[in-house]
C-alpha cells in the first residue's frame, strides 16, 4: 500500500470511528447492518457523505440567491472561459471561489492520459453501447434516479434522448487531446456540470417541499458522485470490454486517471473520490450492499433511457426501433444481470450468445479497418449522438427544479 492510499484509508477509519456523528438518511436503514459487514469503512464513509453537496460552491449560490438568471449565466461564462473584463465585474464570493477552488491537484499528470485517449477513440462504438445499456442504467437503479424523477429530467424516452446526448458529448470532450486542460472543452463541460449539480441542490431547497432530506440525504449527494465516477470509470471499462473493446493494462489505468481528473473537476471531494482501479470496485460493491433496492423511478427512467437509443441515432422504421429496442434490452441484460434487469422491469430476453455475437461483429470490422480508419468512422458516429449546445445558450442554468417549467439548459 502506497503512502498516499496509507492516508486515505487512515482518513477513512477515523470517520469511521465517530459513529455517533453519522446521520444515517432513513432510505438507508434497511441494508446498513448488511453493507457494515461487507466494508464498515467504506459504508460509513459513503454514508457520510450523503449528508453532503458540494460546501464550497453551495455556499456560493446561496449567497448569490438574489442573482438574476442572466447575471449567473453572464458570470459563471466569464469564469470558464476566462473573461477577465466580465468576471472582475462579478460578486466576490463568486470571484473568490474561481481563485481558492479551481486548480490542478498535486497527483494531475496530464501526460498519463495518453493512452486513454487512443483507447477511446478505437473502442468509442462499444465504449458507447456499454455507456448506454450498462453504465447509465446501473446508476439510475440506485437513488440517484431520485433528483432526477424530481426534476422531470428523465422521465421517458424524449426527454431521456437530450440527457443521453449531453452524456456522449461530455465523454467525447473529455477524451479529447487536451479535453481536460483549463481551456478544453471537457474541462469546461465538467465544470458546468458541477454548477448545474449545485443550482439543483439550490433549487430543491428553495422550494422547499419536493425533497426529504431526512429520508433520501443531500440531493445530488457528494456519494451519489462518487460512486457515478466509479461507474463512469471502472465499470465502463468493463462493461465494454464485454463488448468487444480492448484495452491494454497501461490504457486501463490511464481511463482510470483521466476520469478521477474529471470527477475531481466536477467537484467530487477526494474523500469518497476513488483512487485507482481497485479503490473504485471496492467502492462500487460497498455502495451495492448499501443502496435500496431500485423503485419506480429508477423502473421508469432506466427504462426511458434504453427507449431513448433509436431516437438519439434518428431511427424512425418502426421495425428498426423494434429492432433497436431489442438489441439494447438483450445487451443491457446481458451486461447488468438477471436479477437487476427484473428489478427494473425489463422485458425476459434470451441473452445466451449475445455478448460472444456482438464481440464477434466487433472483431470482422477491426479486421478490415485500419487503426485511422476506425478513429474517424467511431468520431463522425460520437458527433451524431452528441449535443451540442449554442455558444449563447451552453451555459444556461435551471431557473425552477422543475425541467417544463425551466428555461432551457
Amino acid at each position: 500500500m502506497t503512502s498516499s492510499e496509507e492516508m486515505r484509508q487512515g482518513l477513512l477509519e477515523a470517520d469511521t470511528s465517530k459513529n455517533l456523528e453519522l446521520d444515517i438518511p432513513k432510505a438507508y436503514h434497511p441494508r446498513l447492518e448488511g453493507a457494515r459487514d461487507y466494508d464498515r469503512a467504506r459504508t460509513d464513509n459513503y454514508l457520510k457523505h450523503t449528508r453532503i453537496g458540494d460546501p464550497a460552491l453551495d455556499r456560493v449560490l446561496e449567497e448569490l440567491a438574489d442573482m438574476q438568471p442572466a447575471d449567473l449565466h453572464k458570470f459563471l461564462k466569464a469564469g470558464i472561459e476566462l473573461e477577465d473584463d466580465v468576471i472582475k465585474d462579478a460578486p466576490q464570493v463568486f470571484r473568490e471561489f474561481f481563485d481558492d477552488h479551481v486548480g490542478e491537484p498535486d497527483w494531475l499528470d496530464f501526460e498519463a492520459h495518453r493512452p486513454a485517449i487512443r483507447a477511446f477513440h478505437l473502442n468509442t462504438t462499444n465504449i458507447l453501447v456499454a455507456f448506454v445499456t450498462g453504465v447509465l442504467i446501473e446508476g439510475f437503479a440506485t437513488l440517484i434516479s431520485k433528483s432526477f424523477a424530481t426534476t422531470g429530467r428523465v422521465l421517458n424516452a424524449n426527454t431521456a434522448k437530450r440527457r443521453l446526448m449531453q452524456n456522449n458529448r461530455h465523454l467525447l470532450e473529455t477524451y479529447m487531446p487536451g479535453g481536460l486542460r483549463r481551456y478544453g472543452d471537457g474541462w469546461k463541460l465538467s465544470m458546468r456540470l458541477r454548477f448545474i449539480h449545485a443550482r439543483v441542490r439550490f433549487l430543491f431547497r428553495k422550494q422547499g417541499d419536493v425533497w426529504d432530506e431526512d429520508f433520501y440525504g443531500t440531493p445530488i449527494s457528494a456519494a451519489h458522485l462518487g460512486f457515478a465516477a466509479t461507474v463512469f470509470s471502472m465499470r465502463l471499462l468493463e462493461h465494454a470490454k464485454k463488448v468487444g473493446a480492448v484495452f491494454t493494462r497501461d490504457e486501463e489505468k490511464s481511463l482510470m486517471e483521466l476520469w478521477r481528473y474529471a470527477s475531481y473537476v466536477m467537484g467530487i471531494p477526494e474523500t469518497i473520490l476513488f483512487h485507482d482501479q481497485q479503490d473504485a470496485r471496492a467502492l462500487w460493491s460497498t455502495v451495492l450492499r448499501c443502496e435500496p433496492w431500485p423503485d419506480e423511478d429508477a423502473v421508469r427512467m432506466s427504462n426511458a433511457l434504453i427507449h431513448a437509443i433509436p431516437l438519439t441515432a434518428g431511427i424512425e422504421d418502426s421495425k428498426e426501433i423494434e429492432k433497436t429496442l431489442n438489441l439494447g434490452y438483450t445487451l443491457s441484460r446481458a451486461l447488468i444481470g438477471k436479477e437487476l434487469s427484473s428489478q427494473l422491469g425489463f422485458p425476459k430476453k434470451n441473452t445466451v450468445g449475445a455478448l460472444p455475437l456482438w464481440r464477434f461483429k466487433v472483431r470482422l470490422q477491426r479486421m478490415f479497418r485500419s487503426d485511422s480508419a476506425t478513429r474517424q468512422i467511431n468520431f463522425g458516429q460520437m458527433l451524431e449522438v452528441a449535443a451540442y449546445d449554442s455558444p449563447k445558450t451552453a451555459y444556461l442554468m435551471p431557473n425552477h427544479y422543475l425541467s417544463t417549467k425551466s428555461q432551457p439548459w
